[in-house]
């Protein structure tokens, strides 16, 4: 790769080609009311084709796996032809887009769950709070996944990436980051089983290689990324030896030849502990042999530095699409950036769904 490459040269990600570099990360908004994606998404998401890439928020593999109020999910009909809306909204302007599949395994509560306990590799509470329907509440113990109720929810995961193509959706990157199911099984701050899916690394790597293998069997591997965040530390998340443990499963994952891996630096509450692995995409680059998307603060400045210096193939950005729905647009003419309004980040019920949301003006509303 030449030095002149930046966020602005095209890429060839799996079968697709994309004019730019610059990606749309996954971002919880909760505007899907009652789970089911809303009208106002579609056009919040079609705002943003012109990133590359678009990456939906988490989105729910089964009842079991919500963690948030007005969360979407992929599991129903009802769900499935709302997300046709949103993937038709998307592609009529030309854009691309991978919904993000999801289990927030103990990151949950049973008043999310019609009163059942979340599931988790092991009975270790994360910790943390959690905005649900009666309250602010803290998270509760879990109940450890039986082995043979492990395979129901790697089916779980495959169903969840036929529907997602059954909606009309472009690929799928699966949630293995920010202490969700995938997670837990990884670290071993969260997995303490004894069974063939605990113990050594190879053992607390299993279940993300066989949802991944199950999802590939779906979409084609050329058609399917996974994000990973090896330096953070949401509700609780550790393990002993962070750099071997995401080292084997990095190297693991290239015999699927995925379209990426999504790579999360640490953020503030990360470096405030002292310890995590900084910066993270130095250390697993040269474990990797596919395309890597790099996620962490980035400005402009920041991403045509990383990629041309062969750092990271693409970059995504989560706080400016929030607020900037025509982002390529302004990185490319240093236009100025709107700033985002973080009281109106989350969904609020069925009240004012687009305020914060599809409210805020590109150049050509600003008269730019």
């Amino acid at each position: 790769m030449s030095s002149t490459t930046d966020l602005f040269s095209s890429i060839q990600l799996g079968r697709y080609t994309l004019p730019n570099r610059i990606v749309m990360a996954p971002m919880t908004r909760l505007r899907a009311v009652g789970s089911i994606p809303t009208p106002v998404m579609a056009e919040y998401y079609s705002q943003r084709t012109s990133a590359g890439l678009i990456v939906t928020e988490c989105t729910m593999i089964s009842p079991m796996s919500n963690g948030y109020i007005n969360c979407p999910g992929i599991y129903s009909p009802e769900q499935v032809a709302a997300w046709r809306q949103v993937t038709d909204a998307v592609h009529r302007k030309g854009g691309k887009i991978f919904l993000q599949l999801w289990h927030s395994g103990r990151v949950t509560h049973p008043s999310l769950l019609n009163g059942e306990l979340p599931v988790a590799p092991s009975a270790i509470a994360a910790t943390g709070t959690l905005h649900t329907p009666v309250g602010k509440v803290t998270l509760e113990t879990p109940r450890a996944l039986e082995t043979e109720e492990i395979p129901e929810i790697i089916e779980q995961f495959r169903q969840g990436a036929v529907n997602a193509m059954d909606a009309g959706f472009d690929g799928v990157e699966l949630h293995g980051a920010f202490g969700y199911l995938i997670d837990q099984f990884l670290q071993n701050g969260s997995n303490q089983r004894t069974d063939k899916y605990g113990g050594s690394i190879e053992n607390r790597a299993r279940f993300l290689l066989e949802v991944v293998e199950a999802v590939c069997q779906v979409w084609g591997s050329d058609r399917v990324g996974i994000k990973l965040s090896p330096s953070n530390t949401f509700y609780g998340m550790h393990d002993s030896n962070p750099q071997v443990t995401f080292s084997y499963a990095i190297e693991k994952l290239n015999q699927f030849n995925l379209a990426y891996i999504h790579l999360m630096e640490p953020n503030e509450d990360d470096l405030g502990t002292g310890d995590v692995l900084n910066p993270v995409i130095s250390i697993f680059r040269p474990l990797y042999q596919g395309l890597i998307i790099t996620n962490g603060g980035y400005d402009k400045s920041k991403g045509n530095q990383i990629l041309g210096t062969d750092g990271a193939d693409l970059v995504s950005f989560g706080r400016l699409f929030i607020s900037n729905p025509d982002l390529p647009k302004r990185l490319a003419t240093d236009a100025a950036l709107n700033s985002p309004d973080f009281a109106k980040v989350y969904g609020r019920g069925e009240q004012d769904l687009d305020k914060g949301y599809t409210d805020y003006p590109s150049l050509e509303m600003q008269g730019s």
